[in-house]
Formats: structure tokens, C-alpha cells, sequence
């Protein structure tokens, strides 16, 4: 018997069948969308950065551009590439992300003297201002999820392991 939390918030229970179907109180098999892992990961990422947007509001980002800003706050400076390969997004995600930094004077992209082929990206003053703001978002957010810190370790800590092995070679 196995018990499964549904998306509304009920339980159900099944028990899995040799045939892949499952029998139980919600009669669910295993195509059931709310037995599917990547419906859950779906709901929850566009329900968590749903929850960002008015926490991010007065600080005049959208989620995007935090992430971008927090690789920049702890780096201090980045080439283009190497931002890109931290936040796993392509140049044609990024360069808008980076233009629309630029034009909020946040950050500044400059050829690197070292290679001329990269361009990095730095904080301006007003974006290195803007972290002592953002350092209301993190007890904002969890606030929001009404979960603890040890709740939101233990699951960021679950969803790197399942990046890791989602996006390690079969």
C-alpha cells in the first residue's frame, strides 16, 4: 500500500500491480497525473516563483533577473558564459536578463582585457546596494510557504539530487 499526497490536498492510497496499474481508494495507476513526478516539479515551480513576484516587486526584479543578481552577489564578477553555465540558461535567455540589468543601472558588461572574446558582467554600485534589500526576500519567501528551514534544506537538497541525475549521462 502505498500513500500519495494529491495536488488538492487529499490523500489516496494504491497498491502497485505487476501490470504497472494500481488498485486502491482513487483506483490511480502509474500514467495517473498525480502519481507523475514532472507534473509535481511543474506545479511547484510555477506556484514557488508565483510567490516570489510581489516579494520582488518593490525591489523592481523579476525571479529571472534575481537569480542573476544573487550569482552576482556572491561572485562578485562573471563572463557572460560563465553566468550562463551557473544559472543553466542559454545566451538567448540570458542577453535579454543582462540588457534589462544594464538598463536598471544594476550591472555593467564589459569586454574582458584578458580575452576580448568574453564579456563580463559586474555589479554597479546600485546593484551591489540593491542585496542588503534582498536579504528580506529568503524569511519572506519561507514565510510565505509557512515551511522551516530544515524543511526547505532538506528539499533543495532533494531537487539538486534529482538535477544531478536528470542531467548526469544514462
Amino acid at each position: 500500500m502505498v500513500r500519495h499526497w494529491t495536488y488538492d490536498g487529499g490523500v489516496s492510497t494504491t497498491t502497485p500491480a505487476v501490470d504497472g496499474t494500481a488498485s486502491g481508494s482513487g483506483g490511480t495507476d502509474l500514467l495517473a497525473l498525480d502519481q507523475q513526478v514532472c507534473f509535481a516539479l511543474a506545479v511547484a515551480a510555477r506556484s514557488v516563483i508565483g510567490l516570489y513576484r510581489p516579494v520582488l516587486e518593490p525591489l523592481g526584479l523579476t525571479h529571472p533577473q534575481y537569480l542573476v543578481m544573487l550569482a552576482l552577489w556572491q561572485h562578485r564578477r562573471l563572463t557572460v558564459k560563465g553566468l550562463g553555465g551557473l544559472l543553466q540558461l542559454d545566451s538567448g535567455t540570458l542577453s535579454p536578463l543582462l540588457k534589462r540589468l544594464v538598463t536598471l543601472d544594476l550591472v555593467t558588461k564589459t569586454r574582458d582585457e584578458r580575452d576580448e572574446r568574453s564579456v563580463v558582467v559586474t555589479l554597479t554600485d546600485a546593484g551591489s546596494a540593491l542585496r542588503e534589500e534582498a536579504l528580506a526576500v529568503p524569511r519572506a519567501v519561507m514565510a510565505r510557504l509557512g515551511m522551516d528551514v530544515g524543511d526547505l534544506v532538506s528539499l533543495r537538497d532533494s531537487l539538486t539530487a534529482v538535477i544531478t541525475a536528470a542531467t548526469s549521462p544514462p
